[in-house]
This record gives C-alpha cells, sequence and structure tokens, in this order.
C-alpha cells in the first residue's frame, strides 16, 4: 500500500490520509471505510479527528469529524462519527477523504511527505525518464505529475506502477503501462520519411 502525506491541507501541518467513506451502512449512521493506513485500530480511536476532503458544495466543507466507535462487521470496516447518527446524515459524507494529523516522525510504512517526493528522478528499467513535479490528489487516488521533457504526465500512485519509492537514493522506480511515457513520432521524422518517399517516386 503506498500513501502520501500532504503538508498543506491544514494550515502547514502534516497530515496523512487514512481513508475514504464508500457508502452508509444501516440505519444508524455508520459507514463502510475504504482504509488507506495499515494501522486502522490505531487511527480509528473514539474521539479520533479527522479532517474532511470533500467538494466545496458539501455541507462538510471545512469541517472536521470525531470517530465514535469503529468495528470491522461481515469482513468490512466500518465507522460511525458522532453527531452522525442515522442513514441520511451518513449519506451526506460518502465518498468523503478523511486526513488525519500527524507527527514529523510518525509516518507509517510506505508513506511520505509530499516534499519528500518531488523532484526525485522517476526510473523506469534503468533510465531517468522525469522528475515528479508535484504531487496531485483524487478521490480514488494520488497522482505523481511527472516532468517528463516539456510534458506533465501523470502517473497513478499505486504499487503496481510505482513499486519502489527510495528518498535516500533520489529516485523512485516506476513500471508503467506501455504508452504511459513513449513520444509519439518526431514531427521532422515523419516529414523526412515524407520527402524521401516524394524523391524516390519522382527519380
Amino acid at each position: 500500500m503506498t500513501d502520501v502525506v500532504s503538508t498543506d491541507r491544514n494550515q502547514g501541518k502534516n497530515q496523512l490520509r487514512v481513508g475514504r467513506l464508500v457508502k452508509a451502512h444501516g440505519l444508524k449512521g455508520a459507514l463502510k471505510l475504504e482504509l488507506y493506513t495499515d494501522n486502522p485500530e490505531r487511527r480509528f480511536t473514539p474521539g479520533a479527528e479527522f479532517t474532511l476532503q470533500v467538494p466545496e458544495a458539501s455541507p462538510w466543507h471545512g469541517k472536521t469529524v470525531v470517530v465514535r466507535e469503529y468495528r470491522v462487521m461481515n469482513g468490512n470496516p466500518v465507522v460511525f462519527f458522532k453527531d452522525v447518527d442515522d442513514r441520511e446524515g451518513a449519506e451526506t459524507l460518502v465518498r468523503a477523504i478523511l486526513w488525519i494529523d500527524q507527527d514529523n516522525d510518525e509516518v507509517e510504512d510506505n508513506a511520505w511527505f509530499d516534499h519528500q517526493l518531488t523532484g526525485l528522478d522517476v526510473v523506469r528499467d534503468g533510465v531517468v525518464v522525469g522528475r515528479v513535479a508535484r504531487v496531485e490528489h483524487f478521490p480514488a487516488q494520488d497522482l505523481l505529475i511527472v516532468r517528463s521533457g516539456d510534458q506533465d504526465i501523470m502517473v497513478p500512485f499505486v504499487e503496481a506502477i510505482v513499486p519502489t519509492v527510495d528518498v535516500r537514493a533520489g529516485r523512485v522506480i516506476v513500471t508503467p503501462p506501455a504508452g504511459l511515457f513513449e513520444e509519439l513520432p518526431d514531427a521532422s521524422e515523419a516529414t523526412e520519411a515524407g520527402e524521401s518517399s516524394d524523391s524516390d517516386a519522382t527519380e
């Protein structure tokens, strides 16, 4: 599991994205969780407070939620929040992403700060193909924005595509699908090929 710690979501504090609220569960305000943390029992203790990443139009924009209870039901992680007591209230939180304040020395395994990733070389098959320009956080996943030549390429920050992050070595290793970093045929080469075929035809 890979994840990114944001340093600019909450007045400069370091924050870790720990989960996404997938759907309402039952009639008492419970919500099913998609976990982005390896230690949910520690993160979702009663009284834990989370910053919400929601659209500006959401009634929860700019607000926080406090955990009332966390449990696993039928194999699914489920969370209850204070002041969310029914299904209608839970529905208003669906798709919200949960962030928690984090100490500098408390980064989980396979989690990095934005600033640690920015500037790292991006290596594919032993060749540097670009450099991390910035990190974008989206509901489905994080994206590394990789500057390659004069292009910005969006690379999903998932283990299947970014299997290795080595901050000390100053690089990330990528195994992208075909076509993500391949360049289109150079226009001048295509023109030259066309000219040569024309000349051949003239002769």
